[in-house]
């Protein structure tokens, strides 16, 4: 894994720290950025199940939208899931990498089948942090990209 170590930082509307995790930058290509990290630690996680250690994630974000896509891959190498997020655009400065975290997510499986996450968890932070109507249809429109891709196949592929 080349390229700088780069922290990546998930915050909520209100720009409390959610969580944050290294990883490095292997590109960037206009307003794309290309991160790999790898797992450190067994996780189990609520939507995702048990995740290895070793298991790798190429992590997607852009600039100027309002999502990003985290392709999980086995320690063996074989994909393992896309988790794809709702997000305000990220900044991008001093080798952080930050975002606000709308909690709206779509997990897409290998056969491209998908569920969407947390839209009780949206519905109820967008009340508590009282989203504005324009990061709503933001999220709403976020969402509808991240279905379209997976279903036309256009998500990133390894």
């Amino acid at each position: 894994m080349n390229g700088p170590s780069i922290t990546i930082l998930t915050k909520n509307y209100d720009g409390t720290i959610r969580k944050s995790w290294a990883c490095r930058l292997i590109e960037q290509e206009g307003t794309q950025l290309l991160f790999v990290g790898e797992f450190d630690r067994d996780i189990e996680h609520p939507d995702l199940g048990f995740i290895r250690r070793g298991t790798i994630s190429y992590e997607y974000y852009w600039l100027d939208r309002w999502i990003n896509i985290f392709r999980f891959h086995e320690p063996s190498g074989e994909l393992r899931n896309f988790y794809c997020n709702v997000n305000m655009p990220p900044t991008f400065r001093n080798n952080t990498l930050e975002y606000i975290d709308l909690d709206l997510d779509l997990l897409v499986f290998p056969n491209n089948s998908y569920s969407i996450l947390d839209r009780d968890e949206y519905e109820a932070n967008a009340d508590r942090y009282g989203y504005p109507a324009e990061v709503r249809l933001h999220a709403e429109k976020a969402l509808a990209e991240l279905i379209y891709l997976t279903e036309s196949g256009r998500l990133p592929a390894s």
